[in-house]
């Protein structure tokens, strides 16, 4: 899409499409006319090195900052100027900012407070989440999904860096989003914590859209489907893995000379 017909409406299978973002900080220009796209089901990679907007983008994307220019359609709805909480609603979800992780809650009742918020209904004062009847069959199922059922019972504090992340995903699907935005999620993981927080991420490939922000370039080569790559707030590339790897821009770029 050219950024002359940026606002021409059209209908697309992609769910999520970005055309033409701008954004500026004074004389910084950390969006330039970013154009790329999200399939229905795919997880999409946005890679690049410090500094290449990545943050900038996806607060754009979320709700948390407004574009100078451009739009974003969600669904075929245009989201550009919609708060965040409208765009929750609509399906759209960001890993890691739209719930906290109570500590001194288990892991069971986090994940039914999460639950209990999206549905709406079921709040009475004074009685516990963990115990309504009404959220016990979506608790148990939340708990399945990430991995947690043995440290159901467990205060969230004993877990583990990687657990930690895990409950957070699985609060943020509580609300069943078609898109959800996973923003460095294997940020000062060890290894084990890595392959089980890739393993459940790749387990929701086909059930929802993902755009994954990830330094870890095993990571993305091992899960992405499509990938962009982001250089000074430009869109440089899109593509599979394998075109990526092979873009001679991308290695000059980004892939050969590092961070």
């Amino acid at each position: 899409m050219s950024c002359s017909s940026v606002g021409e409406s059209r209908v697309s299978e992609d769910l999520l499409q970005v055309a033409c973002l701008n954004k500026r900080f004074g004389a910084l220009r950390a969006s330039k006319d970013i154009t790329f796209s999200v399939r229905q089901g795919e997880i999409h990679a946005l890679i690049g090195p410090n500094g290449a907007g990545k943050t900038t983008l996806i607060n754009q994307l979320s709700g948390e900052l407004v574009p100078d220019s451009g739009t974003i359609l969600f669904d075929n709805r245009d989201i550009t100027r919609l708060s965040e909480h409208r765009r929750a609603r609509l399906g759209l979800a960001r890993s890691f900012q739209i719930s906290s992780i109570f500590d001194r809650l288990t892991v069971q009742q986090n994940l039914a407070l999460a639950i209990q918020a999206h549905q709406g209904h079921s709040f009475r004062f004074w009685a516990r989440a963990d115990r309504d009847p009404q959220l016990a069959g979506p608790t148990h199922a939340a708990l399945q999904e990430i991995g947690l059922e043995a440290r159901a019972g467990e205060l969230a504090l004993s877990l583990s860096h990687g657990e930690k992340r895990q409950l957070e995903v699985g609060m943020a699907l509580a609300g069943r989003p078609k898109l959800l935005l996973l923003d460095e999620p294997m940020a000062g993981m060890g290894p084990g914590g890595t392959a089980q927080l890739s393993e459940l991420t790749r387990s929701l490939k086909g059930t929802l859209s993902i755009l994954l922000v990830e330094h870890d370039m095993d990571v993305i080569f091992a899960l992405a489907d499509r990938i962009t790559v982001l250089i000074y707030g430009e869109v440089i590339a899109t593509g599979t893995p394998s075109e990526i790897r092979a873009n001679p821009d991308v290695q000059r770029a980004y892939l050969g000379g590092g961070e």
